[in-house]
């Protein structure tokens, strides 16, 4: 049974692809109730009986907006700036209680219409409800002068929910009133809030619907997660380019904004438990002069990760492609930031070389971020994966990956079917902009969804330390169990520099044993959870039992 806790999730401005990933994610595999509110970009959207010839009154990218064709209700309508849009994804309840029969959709539709009614009562725009013919909530829908306030377009399939609403706060309603017939309604016009008088911020409206939603489907228990909200009203983004470690003062800023101020000192001991103890045998060694040998760079010895001795000694390593230069500035991280060097066509082959002479049986390819490139590299590190298969197709390879922007590209990679696809959620929502400004996290759950989707053993992992409550680490493993997740690895932050951010908190190790068991009842295959996890820590392990939890196939003995 889900739980009766409504969690909900401010995502930002999401590309409008981007979340619609990520419901379909979230539809398929989850079994809680939650609801996604953002906004999108210019977009406009139809569903499969929308009448495109007399309601698209423009070339949707002479106008700058996308134009998707989406599984819903109704006929075409508009997202943008200034309109919060929700998506709850709910498991409701047989028409005939007791029964195991379809959800009462209209009854689903009419309590959406009432949780809007209800936050724009307490908003204080009076006089709106309901017209019979027309879904949506109205402003003066009984009298002489109806105009619509919120679109309404939902689908209800074996009694789980997506789509949702779209209100329209402070929206350019030029994009309805000149260049589509909203929602296929040409005898009333569309209003906002703004437009009707009513000045109100987006995260005020925010935490209205929230409380509503909450009292509806949560039995009033909210759960709530925001990414961090930007200075400007005109900007809401999840995303932006990142400034980097050399610009600390920046960095604090964001942390202090996101409610996290203070930090260990650097010079500070460590405790015992995540103080390694690294030893370099002979075997260890030999298999640093093959890397040297061959000009190649491995994560385990850039990062000085403290698990390197064991992890090659069960023969696994990681290998990070397209040089050691990063296009994005992550607050946490040290790779070089300088702009980076053209990508080596021969790497490829030499790192399958040196995975067939290290005798690995499981080889992680991690990659630095290139934006500079058109795919962002996904074609490099599908061929790498095509190189290793082509040496020996016993070696299963993982893929630790950037968001390549959100962009199609990553179907390159999916076309090339890896193992495991790793892709790092990093932090809290909270603490996104701060740890890591050129990402976003609904940008990540996109990816990760995308992934799973394919069906693919999907993978991600997060740093702690860093500010955030274990309450948010436990609704972030909530999230990631949501859309799918195999495998979660949860490490302790160590700052590498005085331009990083600093570490906030030492977790115990008996919180990673708590997330671990949390993370795990919500359904993910496999937690690898201690103070000195690494995103590949056991990495062919945590492959096979989370493939043992789903299906009899081996990984390393194909």
């Amino acid at each position: 049974m889900p739980s009766p806790v409504l969690r909900v999730r401010w995502l930002g401005r999401v590309a409008y692809s981007e979340a619609l990933a990520l419901q379909e994610s979230i539809f398929q595999n989850g079994s809680d109730n939650r609801m996604l509110l953002l906004e999108h970009p210019h977009v406009f959207t139809y569903g499969p009986s929308a009448d495109l010839v007399n309601n698209l009154r423009c070339d949707p990218a002479e106008v700058g907006a996308d134009f998707v064709a989406v599984n819903r209700g109704g006929d075409i309508t508009y997202h943008g700036p200034g309109q919060l849009v929700g998506y709850p994804l709910l498991s409701l309840p047989p028409k005939v209680a007791g029964g195991d029969g379809p959800a009462d959709s209209v009854a689903f539709v009419h309590s959406v219409e009432q949780m809007i009614i209800d936050s724009l009562c307490e908003i204080g725009l009076q006089d709106v409800g309901t017209m019979p013919k027309y879904p949506g909530v109205w402003v003066n829908p009984q009298g002489s002068n109806p105009r619509k306030i919120c679109a309404i377009g939902v689908r209800v399939s074996r009694r789980r929910t997506m789509h949702g609403f779209a209100l329209n706060v402070s929206t350019d309603l030029d994009y309805m009133r000149e260049h589509i017939v909203p929602c296929g309604i040409s005898e009333y016009p569309v209003t906002s809030l703004q437009a009707e008088g009513v000045e109100i911020a987006l995260k005020d409206v925010v935490d209205i619907v929230s409380r509503q939603a909450a009292k509806l489907w949560g039995g009033a228990q909210l759960e709530r997660q925001d990414v961090a909200w930007k200075d400007s009203p005109l900007d809401l983004s999840a995303f932006s380019r990142g400034e980097g470690p050399g610009q600390p003062v920046r960095m604090m800023g964001r942390l202090a904004r996101a409610g996290v101020e203070g930090g260990v000192d650097i010079s500070a001991r460590k405790p015992d438990w995540i103080r390694p103890r690294v030893q370099h045998g002979p075997e260890v060694l030999s298999l640093k002069k093959t890397l040297r040998d061959a000009s190649l760079v491995t994560v385990c010895e850039q990062a000085g990760c403290p698990n390197l001795s064991e992890c090659w000694s069960s023969g696994t390593a990681t290998f990070m492609v397209l040089g050691e230069r990063c296009t994005r500035a992550c607050g946490f991280c040290l790779i070089d930031t300088q702009k980076p060097l053209d990508a080596d066509q021969h790497e490829p082959k030499r790192v399958a070389q040196a995975v067939r002479q290290m005798g690995l049986s499981y080889a992680v390819l991690t990659m630095v971020a290139r934006d500079d490139l058109a795919d962002g590299g996904m074609d490099h590190v599908a061929r790498c994966v095509r190189e290793i298969r082509a040496v020996d197709p016993r070696i299963s390879v993982e893929t630790l990956i950037s968001d390549v922007r959100g962009t199609d590209a990553l179907q390159i990679l999916i076309n090339e079917r890896p193992d495991v696809m790793n892709h790092n959620v990093e932090t809290v929502p909270r603490l996104q902009r701060a740890v890591r400004p050129s990402a976003g996290y609904a940008r990540s759950l996109s990816v990760l969804a995308r992934s799973k989707r394919a069906d693919l053993i999907t993978k991600s992992g997060l740093i702690v330390g860093m500010g955030e409550t274990d309450d948010e680490v436990v609704g972030t493993l909530a999230d990631l169990a949501a859309v799918g997740v195999d495998i979660v690895t949860i490490g302790q932050y160590l700052r590498p520099t005085t331009n990083h951010l600093p570490v906030a908190r030492w977790v115990e190790p008996r919180l990673f044993e708590m997330y671990k068991e949390v993370g795990e009842a919500f359904g993910i295959g496999h937690v690898e959870s201690s103070p000195l996890t690494r995103s590949s820590y056991h990495a062919k392990e945590s492959a096979q039992h989370a493939i043992d939890m789903a299906v009899p196939v081996s990984i390393g003995v194909k």
